[in-house]
């Protein structure tokens, strides 16, 4: 009886070991229910990515080479969503977009779905499938945002893709045509007019020597403009019907 206790032991030992969870590391290659799986069972871990079946983990933040910049741009964003009601906006939210990626971007922007936008809120408070525009901070052109992260979401159907890389005092701006993603040129003043989001200003100068006067100032005649006020009448219907 007790060597038969002691089988029953080691084999509930083995079912244990069997069923945990195994930690999430970078370059696992898994699908994404077992990378959403795990993820959970790390509850001290805040970012983790999967992009194409290969897990992805940022080191630790730096204040001027990150988390400064994305403060910035986050700033500018959320004036934007605060005078565009039915514009939405998301900072690190993870993004169910298949069954390989679950990217979990610096920044985005999204039509609210009542209104017609292209994702959607998961009943568990995800959102799935592409936002119209998402932002990442950047280290360099090597970074996998200019990579794998911009073929992935190329071909999701993101219609903004903005990459800031902070370390080459650039940024770029790409913009869904039929062919893909195209880079924006600037106009004469260095401004780039958002597309999906009309009235969004960006001054890539002002922006890259930290001058936050000349940036609101230019976000602000944008929110001032006849475009923007046409995109507004247009959510606002959108939330009737």
């Amino acid at each position: 009886m007790a060597l038969e206790t002691q089988v029953k032991a080691r084999s509930s030992q083995r079912m244990t070991a069997v069923d945990a969870i195994l930690p999430l590391e970078p370059g696992d290659r898994l699908d994404r229910v077992e990378f959403e799986r795990r993820f959970r069972a790390t509850p001290h871990l805040k970012k983790a990515e999967l992009i194409e079946g290969v897990v992805h983990m940022s080191p630790p933040v730096s204040l001027d080479g990150h988390a400064e910049p994305h403060f910035h741009l986050l700033g500018l964003f959320y004036l934007y969503q605060a005078s565009t009601p039915g514009v939405r906006g998301a900072d690190n939210a993870s993004i169910r977009l298949d069954a390989h990626n679950m990217p979990q971007p610096d920044l985005a922007l999204f039509i609210d779905p009542q209104r017609g936008g292209q994702a959607r809120i998961s009943d568990d408070g995800y959102l799935e499938a592409a936002p119209e525009l998402v932002a990442e901070i950047a280290s360099s052109s090597a970074s996998l945002d200019l990579h794998a992260k911009l073929r992935m979401y190329e071909r999701h159907g993101v219609r903004e893709y903005i990459v800031w890389r902070v370390r080459e005092r650039a940024l770029d701006w790409f913009v869904r045509r039929e062919s893909g993603f195209e880079r924006v040129a600037l106009d004469e003043q260095g401004v780039i007019q958002s597309v999906s989001f009309p009235g969004l200003w960006l001054d890539t100068a002002a922006l890259l020597a930290d001058d936050g006067a000349r940036l609101q100032a230019t976000l602000h005649a944008g929110l001032a403009s006849a475009p923007h006020a046409e995109f507004r009448a247009r959510l606002e219907a959108a939330s009737r019907s």
